[in-house]
């Protein structure tokens, strides 16, 4: 995805990686560049010159076109000077392979990502470049900021501490930020060109005849990219002379530039099997191939894919990915080049059904991916050994290794595959199976951005086709997690949408879980009328369904939201058809805690004998559920009501049986205050804690 470079053995970091200082790399050239980069971070800048305090982190701006070398220069200064930043290097690519610009929104989430900070899903532009601002605040943090597209990509990430240095990598200035000089590159010295193909080749190639090596690095400009593949087409031929390349250059026919003579070159010179692979290279997602990639755009085996690739790599086409799998990188100066040539010899369906096959081999992975956690069944073991070896993962920690090093790649090919437009019912098992592998791996609330991301995704599709069940699925997932991170209003919003899309598929579940949710969330803005008149159409719902343990559970919530607006007598109502409700199941837990909780409503009511009389009822039914925890709430309840009616004796006893459940270990911090009765949601909880506290008997 990077430059092809100066530096012929250094490592490259995946964009958002956090890093120290690289290992000792060979790097040719470019002292003087250097050097002057170096003082430009000592120099005094204008604040300092004019009295005040600089409020921002310089930038240091490396300027020049695909292939330069800027990339490489970018990363051997930092490290260099990477010791002067103890609190690490962070790295982010600002342009996608094909020349998109990446959205700041994206830079900034995996900035924070790699910084270990939460990044809340949903959130905007400005929220996250507050945050990450704020998360470098008081560090000495170094930025690399790869093939910036513009200047407000860089001052919107540019951090507000002074001592923070920020590197950018730009093929023109970066107009709009104060204060930069910018380091433009040209082509290698001579010297330094000639070293280039000495380090890759044999060096007595070179000396036995250095100005047809000379000739060749004017051939190629001086341009890192056209040597480093100059060297690959010679190191792939010993036999040939290098005065032999530079007069197949100079008599190339077609005009352009000296990299893409020289890939047409390489490109023509393969077998028709590795220059169609090589073509189709293009297409690999955010430019990272491995060879079940590969191995998919061309239609051909794992192990082919894979020796082709080492071969690509030695030839200069290709760069490798330092980490615990095998991958390769399209080099960013490459991307376009590789792009015409598909495009000239390959037909658009041919290239169509090389993005299917890729694609359907992406959602087979992610359903192996998935699969290797799903052990617990004898089913789900058979149908993990009937996956081809080529699939599988031999333990749930590789296919956990494979989606963290992949997931750059895997997000930008659902990016990619809806952009598209043609693949949309690929697209969409991509997507679903991408959300089951990082639930499956990752949990809900740590891949919440990433799942934020495939839902609105999801949502572009469904919208496009006219599918409104996808579309009421994608919208309540959207809104859960808009709940979740408090933006209520949007959820809510949200919500009443899933809630159309619903009724329009004639969708009974996504319009039940539609009413329920808008009710939810008017319960969460304080509107607790509309929350019970939601909830009250929910339940309508389910009782027309016969479902009955829903709706047991929803004459609980509309309980709840009556106690909120201080309705006791409809809490009450609703309370007691919640526990003939659950009475009816058989589910005894469930009964015992509406039993709790209509007890509850009752004190608050000032109904002290009745909430007496359903705290015991509630206590035996507690009781068969071997409910120790809810036991010892109610034990405490009735021993509060008892001190009310004047029975301190009995209100001790009571206490002490309550104490005793809690010195066992058995007994709950908080009761059934921590859960409300239908044990649907954690909030329900907390609110149920707070109307504990602010009733007036309290």
């Amino acid at each position: 995805m990077t430059d092809q470079a100066v530096d012929a053995r250094g490592e490259n970091r995946s964009a958002g990686d956090r890093f120290p200082a690289a290992a000792e790399s060979h790097f040719l050239g470019r002292a003087r560049e250097l050097k002057e980069l170096r003082a430009d971070i000592e120099r005094a800048g204008l604040d300092t010159l004019s009295g005040r305090k600089a409020p921002r982190a310089r930038v240091l701006l490396i300027a020049g076109r695909p292939g330069s070398g800027r990339t490489a220069l970018a990363g051997e200064l930092v490290r260099r000077i990477s010791d002067r930043y103890p609190d690490g290097v962070l790295r982010a690519r600002l342009t996608e392979p094909d020349g998109t610009p990446v959205p700041v929104e994206r830079a900034a989430r995996d900035l924070l990502t790699a910084l270990g900070r939460p990044t809340p899903p949903g959130a905007g532009e400005d929220d996250l470049t507050y945050a990450l601002r704020a998360a470098l605040a008081g560090t000495r943090t170094l930025l690399l900021l790869d093939d910036a597209a513009g200047a407000e990509q860089v001052d919107a990430l540019l951090p507000d501490d002074a001592a923070c240095l920020l590197v950018a990598v730009s093929e023109g200035p970066l107009t709009g930020i104060s204060d930069v000089r910018p380091c433009t590159l040209g082509g290698l010295d001579a010297k330094s060109g000639v070293e280039l193909l000495a380090h890759r080749i044999d060096p007595v190639r070179i000396t036995v005849d250095p100005r047809a090596a000379e000739s060749l690095a004017e051939v190629c400009q001086g341009q890192p990219a056209a040597l480093t593949l100059a060297a690959g087409w010679l190191a792939a031929r010993p036999q040939a002379a290098v005065s032999d390349l530079a007069k197949q250059l100079r008599a190339d026919s077609e005009e352009g530039p000296a990299l893409g003579r020289l890939l047409r070159l390489v490109h023509d010179g393969l077998p028709a099997p590795a220059a169609r692979m090589l073509r189709l290279l293009a297409l690999a997602p955010a430019g990272d191939v491995d060879a079940h990639t590969a191995s998919a755009l061309a239609g051909c085996s794992l192990e082919s894919a894979a020796e082709l690739l080492d071969d690509f790599a030695a030839l200069g086409l290709l760069r490798a990915v330092p980490g615990p799998l095998p991958r390769h990188e399209v080099p960013g100066c490459l991307h376009p080049l590789l792009t015409a040539l598909a495009r000239r010899h390959d037909r658009p369906a041919e290239l169509q059904l090389a993005r299917a096959r890729m694609l359907e081999r992406t959602v087979r992975l992610l359903q192996a991916c998935r699969a290797v956690t799903e052990t617990d069944s004898p089913e789900a073991r058979e149908r993990q050994r009937q996956l081809p070896q080529g699939l599988r993962f031999a333990t749930p920690r590789a296919a956990a290794d494979w989606l963290a090093a992949r997931r750059p790649a895997l997000l930008a090919a659902a990016r990619l595959a809806v952009a598209d437009g043609e693949l949309d019912t690929l697209a969409r098992r991509l997507m679903s199976q991408l959300v089951r592998a990082m639930v499956a791996h990752l949990g809900t609330q740590a891949a919440a951005g990433d799942l934020y991301g495939v839902h609105r995704l999801v949502l572009d599709v469904a919208e496009r086709r006219e599918l409104p069940r996808e579309k009421a699925a994608a919208l309540l997932n959207l809104a859960d997690l808009d709940a979740r991170t408090g933006r209520t209003a949007e959820a809510l919003a949200r919500y009443r949408a899933a809630l159309d899309a619903g009724r329009e598929a004639n969708d009974p579940y996504a319009t039940g879980r539609a009413m329920e949710s808008v009710g939810s969330a008017h319960q969460e803005l304080g509107d607790y009328d509309r929350a019970a008149d939601w909830f009250g159409r929910a339940l309508a719902q389910r009782l027309a369904r016969g479902e009955r343990s829903d709706a047991a559970r929803l004459y609980g919530r509309i309980a709840t939201a009556h106690t909120y607006a201080g309705r006791y007598g409809e809490a009450q109502r609703n309370w007691r058809a919640a526990v003939a409700a659950h009475r009816k199941l058989g589910d005894v837990a469930a009964h015992a805690r509406a039993l709790s909780e209509l007890a509850r409503v009752q004190e608050y009511a000032g109904r002290p004998e009745e909430c007496l009389r359903t705290c015991q009822e509630a206590v035996e039914w507690a009781r068969r559920a071997e409910d120790a925890r809810l036991q010892a709430a109610l034990q405490l309840r009735l021993a509060d009501t008892l001190e009310r009616l004047g029975d301190p004796v009995a209100a001790r006893l009571h206490r002490g049986a309550a104490e005793r459940m809690l010195g066992d270990g058995t007994g709950p911090e908080g009761g059934p205050d921590e859960g409300g009765t239908d044990g649907t949601s954690p909030e329900q909880a907390a609110n149920a804690c707070e109307i504990r506290s602010a009733s007036p008997e309290d």
